[in-house]
């Protein structure tokens, strides 16, 4: 298992959300979300992102697909927000490939 840090990368327009280019949150143990920066996680790009971010929590083979994306996008297309991916491993380790 990996924690992700997702950080905002882009903003394009205004985020409903609020988010700002570095703005980030983690997943923990592939079940806990926190917040770290701003305090709120937006939903709408949470629950978008949540089936690519449940496989890229486990360890693949190398050359699953998942293990291509570094980047996730919210849904909003007008507003839309770019988190980059990084994988840690629980030593502090990061992996781009797992």
């Amino acid at each position: 298992m990996y924690t992700i840090k997702c950080t905002v990368k882009s903003v394009k327009g205004e985020c409903a959300a609020g988010y700002k280019v570095g703005d980030h949150f983690v997943i923990k143990d592939m079940a806990m979300v926190e917040a770290v920066e701003p305090k709120g996680i937006c939903l709408h790009a949470l629950t978008a992102m949540v089936p690519y971010l449940t496989a890229y929590c486990r360890k693949t083979p190398e050359d699953d697909w998942i293990n291509m994306i570094r980047e996730l996008q919210c849904p909003d297309s007008t507003n839309s927000v770019v988190f980059s991916l990084e994988r840690n491993r629980d030593s502090g380790t990061t992996s781009p490939k797992g």
